[in-house]
């Protein structure tokens, strides 16, 4: 069983896959070469599921960052008798910059550990298990370091320390003095393609620099918001460039399958995919962290991912696969134990089966952002949008399972249902470009019908608040979505309620915001920072921008020392909890930054 704190970890990437390593030195989670690959170390999901350890002997104090502008780690070990700092980084190619990163990455893991004062004593633990610890590799010598064979990868570490052998695991120690320096690199490659001869310590040395510099020429591209949190918002454009599959502009929603949403519960899914849900918000955060080209390329996965669905009548997927792959079918790996006995763990996601109506409001909005308005638009792209609106006004009126993937019975979801109006009002809005004249009195007879709808159906007066479904005596935070969207304007009575009630009554002891107050599965999630983030950005389009701000910090306040930030958090011990890093929570930090701004800038303009 995994016990060590999801928020212990580090996220390194090469725009391809994923690593996690965690403040002691320990490679915990390895994806290679996609995000979406069986893990080669999943110790975070169970103790046996391998992991590669490197560290000092005994008690050390530990800090970390990443160096500047980069998601290249840099971890500090200080003992007794000396001080060691460790590098760690998922290799670019050589010589990637700027909007290049991920092209050519090589699928190569980098650690460097280097004695800058005294002496110490390092150890390494090398554990490959791949294919989630279901292959227990033969290890065996080569020219400076150590081959791993079995499964369908062959797995080649350079290593200038002599490791001994012991079945499937390797170990090592060396003292080090000051000055000195160890250079390691793990090359994953297919098995029929092994390399025999390891990696020189002056080709890692070269690599690790050139992917320092590579991080560092897409960050200067991208300083576009100036504004409070700054830093923040910088990190977190960094952090979905990371999360981003560079050969197709996918976005994962987080790194990691099967971290749970309660501990010891059931909510545990793989997340490494790519949602349409996600959309309109991602497309915002991009806009604001100044990522207009990966904004681009992340519409077109979308519109290309999805662009057959409609034309043959059936519902729009609701998520895709990072390469545009669409059978995403769940399965359970019951040899794991899963992160503090959470299980069942899973691979793939059913919820792609699910019918969500939000996605076709989520599409249309993603297009409105990113399209140059006026400018003609191909005829592929032109069919698609229209036929995604005149789905979204054929349907609209069906029960769904929502945005928050309810695994009950469909039901009629207000959130669904608003984003069903967000179709046909950006569809409306771009009727040139789409050559959509003709639709447009079917467009806004079914928009205004959605409007009545929700003011009648999804307003529950004696809860002084719009609800989850229509009918409902339940809330929901995605009601905070009615401003954000602009379905209604900020200063309306009933959107001021409904933002306090959601301020009043999902909110925990520690000021962040639960989703709604229960559902169908066993056992309470934690409070979810998206939601948190939507509250402050929702108090700041409606004048409460002091409370903005104190949400946005209670909020910020859950970010690991690295800036990271979880999906959810426990409302009694403040963990972080669910898939990490979590893509949403970084978008909602971005968008509610802005959003506070913004407010506030207007609010001097008018003193």
């Amino acid at each position: 069983m995994s016990t060590r704190p999801i928020g212990d970890h580090a996220l390194l990437s090469d725009c391809r896959s994923a690593a996690l390593v965690t403040s002691g030195g320990s490679v915990d989670w390895l994806c290679l070469p996609r995000f979406d690959s069986p893990a080669i170390f999943a110790r975070l999901l169970d103790e046996d599921a391998g992991y590669w350890s490197v560290r000092p002997t005994g008690p050390v104090d530990i800090s970390r960052r990443y160096i500047e502008d980069t998601l290249v780690l840099e971890t500090t070990f200080r003992t007794i008798e000396g001080t060691a700092v460790l590098r760690d980084a998922l290799a670019l190619g050589r010589r990637e910059r700027g909007h290049a990163l991920g092209t050519a990455s090589p699928g190569m893991l980098l650690r460097q550990i280097t004695c800058t004062e005294g002496w110490v004593n390092i150890e390494i633990a090398y554990a490959p298990r791949p294919e989630f610890g279901l292959v227990h590799p033969l290890l065996s010598a080569v020219r400076g370091g150590l081959a791993a064979y079995g499964g369908a990868h062959f797995l080649l570490l350079s290593s200038p320390v002599d490791l001994q052998v012991s079945g499937s695991t390797a170990h090592g120690r060396i003292p080090l003095s000051a000055g000195h320096r160890l250079e390691f690199a793990l090359h994953v490659g297919p098995a029929w393609e092994g390399e025999s001869v390891s990696w020189r310590a002056r080709r890692i040395r070269r690599r690790m620099s050139d992917t320092i510099e590579g991080w560092r020429s897409w960050s200067k591209l991208h300083r576009g918001y100036v504004g409070p949190w700054q830093d923040e918002v910088g990190h977190s454009g960094r952090v979905l460039r990371a999360l981003t599959f560079a050969p197709t502009g996918a976005i994962v929603a987080a790194a990691t399958t099967s971290l749970p949403e309660k501990t010891g519960g059931s909510r545990n899914w793989d997340y490494r995919y790519t949602w349409v849900r996600d959309a309109s918000f991602t497309l915002q955060a991009l806009a604001t962290a100044a990522c207009e080209k990966e904004k681009n390329r992340f519409f077109e996965f979308l519109a290309r991912a999805a662009a057959t669905q409609l034309a043959r009548g059936v519902d729009l997927q609701i998520m895709y696969g990072i390469g545009g792959e669409r059978d995403l079918s769940e399965r359970r790996l019951p040899h794991l134990t899963g992160w503090r006995d959470s299980s069942p763990v899973r691979i793939g996601n059913d919820a792609w089966r699910q019918r969500q109506l939000d996605v076709y409001g989520e599409l249309l909005d993603a297009a409105h952002q990113t399209l140059p308005p006026g400018e003609p638009l191909d005829p592929a792209t032109r069919t698609f949008l229209v036929q995604a609106a005149e789905t979204a006004a054929q349907r609209w009126t069906r029960p769904d399972q929502g945005i928050w993937e309810r695994r009950g019975p469909s039901r009629h979801f207000l959130h669904s249902k608003l984003m069903c109006w967000v179709a046909l009002d950006r569809a409306i809005a771009m009727a040139p470009a789409l050559q959509a004249d003709e639709h447009l009195p079917h467009w806004q007879h079914e928009r205004d019908q959605i409007r009545r709808a929700i003011e009648q159906r999804g307003w529950n007066p004696r809860l002084g608040s719009f609800t989850q479904a229509f009918d409902s005596d339940d809330l929901d935070a995605s009601a905070l979505m009615l401003p954000i969207v602009g379905f209604l304007p900020p200063h309306d009575p009933r959107v001021q309620s409904t933002v306090l009630a959601v301020a009043a009554h999902l909110t925990d002891r520690n000021g962040l915001v639960r989703r709604y107050p229960a559902d169908e599965l066993q056992g309470q999630e934690g409070a979810f920072l998206l939601c948190t983030f939507w509250l402050a950005q929702a108090l700041a389009l409606t004048g409460h921008t002091t409370r903005a701000r104190l949400v946005f910090q209670a909020a910020l306040a859950h970010a690991n020392d690295l800036g990271l930030l979880a999906e959810e958090t426990d409302s009694t011990t403040a963990e972080a909890l669910g898939n990490f890093p979590q893509a949403f929570s970084h978008i909602g930090l971005i968008n509610a930054a802005r959003a506070i701004r913004d407010a506030e800038r207007r609010t001097m303009h008018t003193q």
